[in-house]
């Protein structure tokens, strides 16, 4: 399928994920949908037949409440079984409301308490640097997210140890569940203070893949991490989900629902 085909049908699999659990991450799922298309789809060296494979690139979903973007993804590339997603936070499913690498084939690591993701991707890097390993670590972070001490830490980590295989992605949405970056605590220049961390830095539209590609793809700069801060909107594709604060957490209703999946019509 096409770009734009497949991208459609990953945000109609986040929606029904949504609505049939009832609950769940809208709204931060949709921002970063393109992000993951660049990343499973062009960027990264994996295989779905063999999601344990060594030399495989790693990414770590840090905002782990957007587990319905993720598992979209690895459902349509073949990961594990797409009827599995109608158990999307079902007793019983490995599809919870964050990843769990455990139970779920494709997810590098168990994600969710906000900071982790970014801390535990650093350290793979670093992993991969100590053992001469050639691939690449790549994590997700959002906005809400980078409020936490923990991220700097890791920020601070990557350029000590000179990770020029590691990659931080931010899913700029300017919104996170009680209102917007600036109401709640303002995250000021993100790309600003990545550079002042020590990381190689880049500002996108995140919606276009092709920039993201081209950030993606840009030779590292020797012994610099790389920051790419993607400018996203909350919501992307749902007119009445687009830059909607309240959409970070809810499950639409069945005449909400309806009108999104016409939407998303291919």
């Amino acid at each position: 399928m096409s770009y734009e085909a497949t991208t459609k049908q990953l945000r109609r699999d986040i929606l029904t994920m949504v609505y049939n659990a009832q609950s769940g991450h809208p709204g931060g799922s949709l921002s970063c949908t393109d992000i993951l298309y660049a990343l499973y789809y062009e960027k990264m060296n994996i295989d779905p037949k063999n999601p344990n494979k060594e030399d495989r690139d790693r990414f770590i979903l840090s905002k782990g409440h957007a587990a319905p973007a993720l598992y979209a993804v690895l459902a349509n590339k073949g990961y594990f079984p797409k009827e599995d997603l109608a158990g999307f936070r079902q007793m019983g499913s490995h599809l919870q409301g964050h990843p769990d690498k455990n139970k779920t084939p494709g997810v590098d690591m168990n994600t969710g308490s906000l900071g982790q993701g970014i801390s535990i991707a650093c350290g793979m890097a670093i992993a991969a640097k100590y053992k001469k390993e050639t691939y690449q670590v790549y994590t997700l972070v959002g906005d809400g997210e980078i409020q936490e001490g923990m991220v700097w830490e890791a920020a601070m980590a990557a350029a000590h140890y000179k990770l020029d295989n590691f990659t931080v992605i931010l899913d700029h949405n300017g919104l996170q569940i009680d209102g917007s970056n600036d109401e709640v605590m303002s995250i000021g220049d993100p790309v600003a203070k990545f550079a002042a961390f020590g990381f190689q830095t880049f500002k996108v539209n995140g919606h276009d893949v092709d920039a993201v590609l081209e950030a993606l793809n840009a030779p590292f700069e020797p012994g610099k991490p790389k920051f790419i801060c993607c400018e996203t909107h909350k919501g992307q594709g749902v007119s009445f989900m687009t830059d909607q604060a309240g959409w970070h957490g809810k499950a639409p209703n069945t005449e909400l629902y309806e009108q999104a999946m016409k939407e998303l019509e291919a």
